[in-house]
């Protein structure tokens, strides 16, 4: 309850969440057909980058601060526009001071028939969630534990979906609890597409993690991991990882272009890295 985003809007991690989470959207438009993305842990859903907590960390001037003044390639730029463009209408006078969490991006990407379901816990940060979206016939604001969200929202009546799952990872446990709550919410909903983020640290259980994953037997599972900064000296986040279920059949060849090109732009030292495989599925 104490976690706040707000300290790290923009970052690296959000970078690689919110470029994904992006395609995704895309994807899923190659149909008419309606579909959700059910977001489980909103926040506030737009971010001041000038505000007081935004500045203490500057975390987001090594994340999309970066990213939104590198040269790209035609293919990674293309690869990037939804959500690049999306940041660029929020700050028409350009530069960047306003930056668009998981939900507000996706609703920004919105055909009119598309809709949005998202859960905060925290009081204060579902308030200005629930004020962002007023008066919204696409999006629904829930002041609820998202991880209950995994069986109670599921699934969705348009029965196409995207679930993100980006818990604040303040517990002991995290990591087994998102394991656990993508098995119930993928027998009530097997056909979602789902992106469930996860951080990498020093001694963070990753191998655990993805065995966990594996032992669940859902056939098809993508793992995109970056990584921009050793974590020798170093206990705090230095890279995070996505695992995407039922990932659209594009996705792996456009993280094969995307991701180099992300390590690059967002390195903090020699030692980074990234990596996309299977967890499951195709090879």
């Amino acid at each position: 309850m104490n976690y706040r985003h707000i300290y790290h809007a923009g970052n690296f991690a959000d970078v690689l969440k919110h470029a994904v989470l992006a395609r995704l959207v895309r994807y899923l438009q190659n149909k008419d057909k309606a579909f959700r993305v059910l977001d489980t842990h909103a926040g506030i859903g737009l971010y001041d980058l000038s505000s007081e907590e935004a500045q203490k960390t500057g975390e987001w001037l090594d994340g999309i601060g970066r990213l939104l003044e590198a040269e790209l390639v035609p293919q990674v730029a293309d690869l990037l526009e939804p959500y690049l463009t999306a940041v660029r209408e929020l700050n028409p006078e350009g530069g960047i001071r306003l930056y668009p969490g998981s939900p507000k991006l996706a609703r920004m990407l919105f055909r009119p028939q598309d809709r949005l379901s998202a859960m905060e816990l925290h009081p204060e940060d579902f308030q200005r969630l629930h004020r962002l979206f007023e008066g919204d016939h696409h999006a629904r604001i829930t002041e609820l534990d998202g991880w209950l969200a995994l069986g109670a929202h599921l699934p969705p009546k348009e029965k196409r979906g995207i679930v993100l799952v980006d818990p604040p990872f303040e517990e002991d446990g995290e990591y087994e609890r998102l394991a656990d709550g993508l098995a119930k919410a993928w027998r009530r909903f097997p056909g979602g597409t789902y992106c469930l983020w996860y951080p990498l640290k020093k001694d963070a259980p990753i191998k655990a993690f993805h065995e966990a994953l594996q032992a669940l037997e859902i056939p098809k599972m993508l793992c995109a991991e970056l990584t921009v900064k050793s974590d020798r000296g170093f206990t705090g986040l230095t890279g995070s990882g996505l695992i995407i279920v039922n990932p659209p059949f594009t996705l792996k060849d456009e993280l094969h272009a995307l991701l180099p090109a992300l390590k690059d732009m967002l390195a903090q030292d020699r030692f980074a890295s990234q990596r996309a495989f299977w967890l499951r599925g195709e090879h």
